[in-house]
């Protein structure tokens, strides 16, 4: 039987959707390259080519994540009404959202992340980001433009709460609700320093 060729891009993806295959069926530390290529069906060279290595592999897993986390952010923000209430529902919305459309995999490649000095560097930038985008959103309908300590506290939340969503421990809609409403009361508290 003939292999279909594919071209680099979607050879990439393939790759990819394989990983998360197999981060969510055998866990993070099943993922290898020589693993990958194995379930992918193909060469290790082929792996190779796109991933130098399996550092490179989960920092790609992640950006892959956060590219899908910003495009789904943009759509709620897009049909959000323009108040604190509607930015915060689209933030909490999207966040707990796209972790659910993730899955229990991504645990295991944030923990993995976590595991190494370039790799959490990837992440760090990556919420760094992420949250810079969320406080120039929200910065309008707070007191004091909403310092790093609001930023930490509303996205430490946001990934215990997502978190607890995925393993069944809140219900999406109390895991958003609940987000939101942090969201809102840290863009609504008076300002701490006057």
């Amino acid at each position: 039987m003939a292999r279909t060729r594919l071209s680099r891009a979607d050879r990439y993806e393939q790759l990819v959707e394989v990983s998360w295959a197999l981060v969510r069926e055998e866990g993070a530390d099943a993922l290898t390259l020589g693993r990958l290529a194995e379930r992918a069906g193909v060469a290790k060279p082929v792996v190779y080519s796109h991933f130098a290595s399996r550092a490179a592999l989960l920092a790609a897993l992640f950006k892959e994540f956060d590219d899908r986390q910003t495009v789904m952010l943009g759509e709620y923000l897009e049909a959000a009404e323009e108040s604190v209430n509607g930015r915060a529902n689209a933030i909490a919305d999207s966040y707990v959202g796209c972790s659910l459309a993730q899955g229990r995999e991504l645990t295991g490649v944030l923990a993995a992340l976590e595991g190494s000095p370039e790799l959490e560097q990837v992440k760090r930038e990556s919420e760094r980001a992420y949250s810079e985008r969320c406080r120039e959103m929200l910065a309008p309908f707070s007191a004091d433009g909403l310092g790093q300590s609001s930023m930490t506290a509303i996205f430490g939340a946001a990934e215990a709460l997502s978190h607890a969503a995925v393993v069944g421990v809140l219900s999406p809609e109390d895991a958003k609700g609940e987000l939101a409403a942090l969201i809102v009361a840290v863009v609504g508290r008076p300002s701490l320093t006057g």
